[in-house]
């Protein structure tokens, strides 16, 4: 199949204190969430002037991109188009279709698949295109690379690097936990997010000889009568405190990039909750512009435009189709007042 552009599609995320309930505003059109909670989140942001780290992060994941690209003769532009703040998804289409793109392969940021990770993706590229109108770019997404092998890559580099942190002698009972943005059993039950997520959990633990290790979950935003994805990190922490482990290091294996719901929910709650218990905690990074992270997204790209047989993948589950099925990642049925502000 013939492809004329690269398109990264993210969450998006505020850069300003003005851009922060309006930024809120698109991620919750049409929940039934009150204004109470919705404040809450906003201040979240604005306790770091408003700013998600999450666009200036893109920006250099783009410029790594870009220059992968280039260094293996892949002359094709990449756009950017977010979810939720600008640059939005629509605008981007528009510039593409302007520049007589027709069709594009789409790097979404996000490696699992759940209905917030994947299918509503999918649902905002249609979405954007019937807003764009005749001529809007056909969109394909790129598979899903939770086993990717340099995916697993770059999270070992980074869980060895906190590792070495921690003196050697107290090394050996460290406990990992890695994290992910929890989401509703509901949600759960129509899609392969945990196993998915328990297959990169082993993958790394594996490669880099951990044996103690749990998956806890972060971020919950829904009601407390509806049931979430456990068990939650702060809970986790308690219970390990109970164990007599002094030494955790925390890697959020469910995200690619150190955005809000990093920088917040794990390096301020989490690490209080740590602290308050006794515990020494040290956060791994995200797989973010890891040089085998970059290459793995210019595999992805490489393998779609050659159609080539090979889908390279680690574990037993095997490699992620290329094209989702129309009824993978059902949308949830949500209860009144629930909220998810995840950025993937």
């Amino acid at each position: 199949m013939q492809y004329d552009a690269v398109l990264v599609i993210s969450f998006g995320g505020p850069e300003g204190k003005d851009d922060v309930m309006p930024f809120l505003q698109n991620v919750l059109r049409g929940k039934n969430v009150p204004e109470k909670r919705m404040k809450e989140v906003a201040h979240h942001y604005e306790l770091f002037g408003g700013v998600s780290p999450l666009n200036g992060q893109n920006r250099r994941l783009i410029s790594a991109l870009k220059d992968e690209l280039k260094k293996h003769n892949i002359d094709l532009p990449v756009y950017w188009g977010n979810r939720n703040w600008h640059p939005m998804l629509a605008d981007t289409l528009r510039k593409m279709k302007d520049a007589g793109v027709k069709r594009a392969i789409a790097f979404v940021t996000s490696a699992y698949g759940s209905y917030s990770g994947c299918r509503q993706y999918l649902d905002d590229i249609e979405r954007a295109r019937a807003e764009v109108g005749e001529g809007a770019p056909e969109i394909d997404k790129l598979r899903l690379f939770y086993n990717h092998p340099k995916f697993i890559e770059s999270n070992v580099a980074h869980l060895e690097e906190s590792l070495n942190r921690i003196p050697e002698a107290r090394r050996k009972n460290v406990h990992v936990i890695f994290t992910a943005h929890s989401i509703p059993t509901s949600m759960a039950e129509g899609c392969d997010y945990e196993s998915q997520l328990l297959e990169t959990c082993r993958l790394v633990a594996v490669a880099a000889g951990i044996t103690d290790w749990n998956l806890a979950y972060q971020s919950r935003s829904g009601p407390a009568s509806q049931p979430w994805l456990e068990p939650d990190i702060q809970e986790h922490l308690r219970d390990v405190a109970h164990r007599k482990i002094k030494d955790v290091v925390v890697l959020p294996i469910g995200f690619v990039s150190d955005h809000m719901e990093i920088i917040y929910d794990l390096d301020t709650e989490a690490a209080s909750v740590a602290g308050k218990v006794g515990i020494n905690f040290e956060r791994s990074l995200t797989a973010g512009t890891h040089p085998a992270f970059i290459s793995m997204i210019r595999e992805l790209i490489e393998e779609r435009l050659q159609d080539a047989e090979e889908r390279p993948s680690q574990g037993t589950r095997g490699a992620a189709p290329d094209f989702c099925h129309p009824d993978c990642c059902p949308r949830p049925v949500r209860p009144p007042a629930t909220t998810s502000t995840t950025s993937a």
